[in-house]
């Protein structure tokens, strides 16, 4: 785990027995000192911490991958001392960029929320990181019941989660904004352009935004491919390759010694996204895997799931998909294996402690497999269906527009989506009244029904057996509870419930409906792939989502409405992507989705572990906190076991907060040493209080 951590404090100098110059925090680099001191901790690589300066008082520093030169970070540097922030946020690349003029610091996250930014008040000013963890030790922090009442119940409502944590006093900056700090106080302000509320804004031409996207997307693998090639380190001779070893390779040794490979690597699972980035990766001037001046192709990982009954046909294709993508002569691939010991829910006891609780925590263990056969840098295509996707809300966004005619082949293709039946022919009049009720609600009126629904315990309409018309007619909202809210207790939803009201006075005008669920359904994918990243962490790798990215964020949202609501649009724009870079001979049943295959594994990791999980919530700390009862998850854990029709994601987000809540109860030790550090509260070995709510 890698993260930084900094502080602004009201005093102009060093002060005699101030405890923040006798606190430091555990295995840290000081970047620069006086009264705003910033550290980088953990395992930063050399070329992922840069610093440039223009005089003693006015620097920048960047974490991250960065496609910046020294010159051009300079220029942003400049920007930045006159208050330009989005000279900071403009580079290829995933990074957290940090800049001090005198005593003004700045310090911006991203347009997804992958890079986030926590602050806190501390010692008369405000501590930041982009960590929240180290933070909460800071201050000695409990933790916070509401907010984790509210990412259960709400996990992709702003409305609910607000600024918070899962620890009090730690707050988030929002994505697209960045924190100033000045003498100690602190300021949140936007680095996205204002948008109208009233009038659309223009739209460009298909091709041009396509054009765009491809662009965005070559410059991010680009940026990755530019950095310095790095091996693992082996460590002494305990890490070093034994040699020959009967029935193994050395990709087989290096993965039970748990190394990743030279180089760059990439998913390759069939799918669209993990295969553009594969692609682009591999046919971009230069060697990927180059090291040392040796060549080596582009290591591209499959994995697997023998273990996986359900959805067997769509998993084949899915694996022969991966295979004739892989003929590349630049690509090595590499197909994972793995039986029930790699399914879901298994082997949950082991695992490190993440930053927050999210639902990868169910499945770091089977990731973990992938990624130990992959390479130091290595592509994911997280993040690509929540920015090229169309989020059912968009459909209002067209009504508000006047579109009415663009609605007839996504409504038809829902039509066709649940197969014929009876009812098929009214779906398209049920889809379009849904997305005309919603353009016409009031945002006021749609966070209100919201949370009345959660004081009635309304959830009938929610989707559970994955119909795509169901899902698309219960996402034709402003918000809606989310799949476990169902098993929490009457106390938690009345505390959720206030949180949404309190919403409606806190940002009564809002941007339209669609656009907002859509940012809100990336935040939510952002902020659960930095979980997975924890949790699946392997020593000595980086993982890269480059749809995640800043400018690829932004280049997708430039994608018309028009464009993005018509079936399989992803594809086609990714389709596209790879023509312009070169790339024209794809597999048949490219860009088919694997929701199939999921769900299976889903189900059959649960059928096998159930009596683990049971045994798990007998005394949770969940019900300790006033959260759920034990008896009503046990049940419900049961019964999916057994095939009843219930939302898998929320069971697995009740398990995975739970699981996560015992690794914090378990903890020892601290993120910060010297003569002032603070001792460990509830955050870090205390026990959880029952919740007051509501």
């Amino acid at each position: 785990m890698r993260w930084l951590v900094g502080w602004s404090s009201a005093a102009t100098g060093p002060a005699a027995g101030d405890e923040r110059h006798t606190v430091l925090p555990v295995g840290a680099q000081l970047l620069w000192g006086g009264p705003d001191p910033l550290w980088a901790v953990g395992d930063w690589r050399p070329d992922e911490v840069r610093v440039v300066q223009a005089d003693p008082e006015t620097r920048l520093a960047v974490f991250g991958v960065c496609g910046a030169t020294d010159d051009q970070l300079k220029v942003g540097l400049f920007a930045a001392r006159g208050g330009a922030l989005r000279h900071l946020t403009a580079w290829p690349g995933s990074y957290t960029a940090v800049v001090q003029v005198g005593r003004r610091i700045t310090v911006t996250g991203d347009l997804a929320g992958a890079r986030p930014v926590f602050h806190t008040p501390w010692a008369g000013g405000t501590a930041y990181a982009t960590a929240a963890l180290p933070l909460a030790d800071l201050v000695e922090a409990g933790l916070d019941i509401g907010h984790l009442a509210a990412l259960l119940a709400c996990p992709d409502l702003p409305e609910a989660l607000g600024a918070g944590t899962p620890y009090e006093g730690v707050h988030r900056i929002p994505p697209g904004h960045a924190l100033v700090l000045r003498g100690g106080a602190g300021d949140i302000t936007s680095f996205e352009p204002t948008a109208s509320l009233a009038v659309a804004a223009p739209q460009l031409a298909p091709e041009q935004a396509v054009d765009g996207v491809r662009d965005a997307l070559v410059e991010a693998v680009r940026a990755r491919l530019a950095g310095i090639r790095h091996a693992p380190d082996p460590e002494g001779l305990d890490g070093l390759d034994p040699g020959p070893v009967p029935g193994m390779g050395p990709a087989e040794r290096r993965a039970a010694r748990g190394a990743p490979a030279p180089g760059v690597g990439a998913d390759l699972s069939g799918g669209s996204a993990s295969g553009t980035l594969a692609l682009l990766a591999a046919g971009l001037p230069g060697r990927p895997g180059r090291l040392n001046g040796h060549g080596e192709r582009l290591l591209a990982v499959t994995f697997n799931d023998r273990a996986t009954h359900g959805g067997q046909a769509s998993h084949d294709a899915e694996l022969e998909r991966a295979r004739t993508i892989a003929d590349n002569p630049r690509l090595h691939h590499v197909v994972v294996a793995a039986g029930e010991e790699a399914l879901p829910y298994a082997d949950l006891e082991s695992g490190p402690l993440t930053d927050e609780p999210g639902p990868s925590l169910t499945t770091a263990g089977r990731h973990r497999r992938r990624l130990l056969a992959g390479s130091a840098d290595h592509f994911v295509g997280h993040g690509a269906r929540q920015v090229l996707d169309a989020h059912p809300a968009r459909l209002a966004d067209l009504l508000m527009d006047r579109r009415r005619r663009h609605l007839l082949r996504p409504v038809t293709a829902l039509a066709k989506a649940d197969g014929a039946s009876a009812q098929s022919v009214l779906v398209p009049f049920t889809v379009y009244r849904a997305a005309r009720r919603l353009a016409r609600m009031p945002y006021s009126a749609g966070i209100a029904d919201t949370a009345r629904r959660l004081l009635e315990r309304q959830f009938a309409d929610e989707p559970v057996a994955g119909g795509a018309v169901d899902a698309s007619l219960a996402a034709l909202a402003w918000c809606r509870p989310g799949p476990a809210a169902r098993w929490l207790t009457g106390e938690a939803l009345a505390e959720v419930s206030v949180r949404l009201s309190d919403a409606v006075h806190r940002s009564p005008a809002v941007g339209r409906p669609g656009e907002r669920r859509a940012r809100a359904a990336l935040a939510r994918q952002a902020a659960d792939h930095r979980v997975f990243e924890q949790a699946a962490e392997v020593r000595n790798q980086r993982l890269h989502a480059p749809f995640l990215d800043n400018q690829v964020v932004l280049a997708c949202r430039a994608l018309p409405d028009t464009l993005r609501v018509q079936p399989g649009a992803r594809a086609a724009v990714l389709r596209s992507v790879l023509a312009g870079a070169g790339v024209r001979d794809l597999p048949p049943g490219w860009g088919a989705t694997s929701q199939l295959t999921h769900a299976a594994s889903v189900r059959a990791g649960l059928r096998g572990a159930v009596g683990d999980l049971v045994r798990l919530f007998d005394t949770p700390l969940l019900a300790d906190a006033g959260l759920v009862e034990a008896r009503v998850v046990r049940k419900a854990l049961r019964s999916a076991a057994e095939g009843a029709a219930l939302p898998l994601d929320g069971l697995a987000e009740l398990v995975s907060t739970e699981v996560w809540l015992r690794r914090l109860v378990a903890r020892r030790g601290s993120c910060w040493t010297g003569a002032g550090a603070p001792r460990q509260k509830a955050v870090a070995g205390g026990v959880v209080p029952r919740a007051r709510l509501g």
